[in-house]
């Protein structure tokens, strides 16, 4: 497959829809292995965490090992150690992440946090829960998010994600969230790190056109869109680049590897 050793995988919207595999795409996860490439899944998913993660991907039909999946809450953790050591944390977000926060203390639910995580958007994320949010971000408390999605396809259609939240927040306090998911460069970056792979031998394989494959390209991997998920092509044309490669599903992308030879 030419000069490429590691692809980074997406997973909801490029390998599953709601935890289905998307058709062909376990087969296709093989041919990569066969082949000897590495393999990393790096998502924003924020409703399991990644052994949970493997788990359903195993259940629905693929060859996973925990320790290939990167998840955003896992990022969080390392970031808030790194960055804010002790620090009581304020987490809002939709599903149990706690086994990926490890090293992080949550508040008490009567104390003021030391920082803020915001996490995946759901039915948690009431006014008065955002308002809340808000408010302690005035007051000073840094502000960390997961990721900055806007939406995600599910198998009953488009959902709003945290972007469409954490955009007005920025917006109301005036300056930038941290954000340590996709598009973050550490991301990408401790992704290759683990597999010791340098970003012009990678391949970032994703279906959000500007937090998967544009932001990878721009740090030196080449980025791939799949025209499955929440691809949308009005997305694409309004896009700030273009991709590298646009294919049909994951289905294909080792024939596009071959072809890249």
């Amino acid at each position: 497959m030419g000069s490429i050793r590691t692809v980074l995988i997406d997973i909801d919207g490029v390998l599953t829809v709601s935890w289905q595999a998307l058709p062909g795409a376990p087969q296709a996860l093989d041919r990569l292995r066969a082949a000897g490439l590495g393999v990393a899944l790096v998502t924003n998913t924020t409703s399991r965490d990644r052994a949970s993660i493997a788990a359903a991907l195993v259940e629905a039909g693929f060859t996973v090992d925990p320790a290939e999946v990167f998840t955003a809450p896992a990022m969080a953790a390392t970031y808030l150690r790194q960055h804010h050591p002790g620090a009581r944390c304020h987490v809002l977000n939709s599903g149990d992440i706690s086994a990926d926060l490890t090293g992080v203390t949550l508040r008490a639910p009567d104390e003021r946090p030391d920082v803020i995580v915001l996490g995946g958007a759901g039915p948690e994320f009431s006014y008065e829960a955002v308002n809340q949010v808000f408010a302690w971000a005035t007051d000073g408390v840094p502000l960390v998010a997961l990721h900055r999605n806007l939406f995600w396809r599910t198998g009953g259609g488009l959902q709003l994600d945290t972007g469409a939240y954490l955009h007005g927040l920025e917006q109301a306090l005036g300056r930038p969230a941290v954000v340590v998911g996709k598009p973050a460069a550490e991301f990408f970056a401790t992704a290759l790190r683990a597999l010791g792979s340098r970003p012009e031998e990678a391949v970032m394989i994703g279906d959000d056109v500007e937090h998967d494959v544009l932001a990878a390209a721009r740090h030196g991997l080449t980025g791939v869109l799949v025209r499955t998920g929440k691809f949308r092509s009005d997305t694409l044309a309004a896009a700030s680049g273009r991709p590298d490669h646009v294919i049909d599903s994951f289905a294909d992308l080792p024939a596009l590897l071959d072809g890249l030879g």
